[in-house]
């Protein structure tokens, strides 16, 4: 009867233990490091499509610093007409990109 109860006790903690959710947190810190790869650039260094789409589509913006990453992805620190600065990220060719 012991026999039985440490079988059962054995098995429901294998159940518990592999139906808990793997915590997420790896995942955020991958993000925030590929997010954080970037070397700043002089301004005058963008691809003349990236300074285009800007004008374009931020034309009252400002802006402030360039950086650069290893995959020629771009990111852009602006500061908006009200005062507040904002991240903006694109390709080479002036695509606007999601991190």
């Amino acid at each position: 009867m012991k026999k039985l109860v440490y079988v059962i006790v054995i098995v429901l903690g294998g159940i518990v233990l592999n139906a808990a959710e793997e915590p997420k947190v790896q995942d955020m810190l991958v993000e925030e490091l590929i997010i954080q790869d970037f070397t700043e650039i002089s301004t005058s260094d963008l691809p003349q499509a990236v300074i285009d789409a800007l004008s374009t589509d931020f034309p009252s913006a400002t802006l402030n610093k360039a950086y650069v990453n290893g995959e020629g992805q771009y990111k852009l620190e602006i500061a908006k007409e009200d005062g507040s600065t904002a991240e903006l990220y694109a390709d080479a060719e002036g695509n606007w990109l999601e991190m």
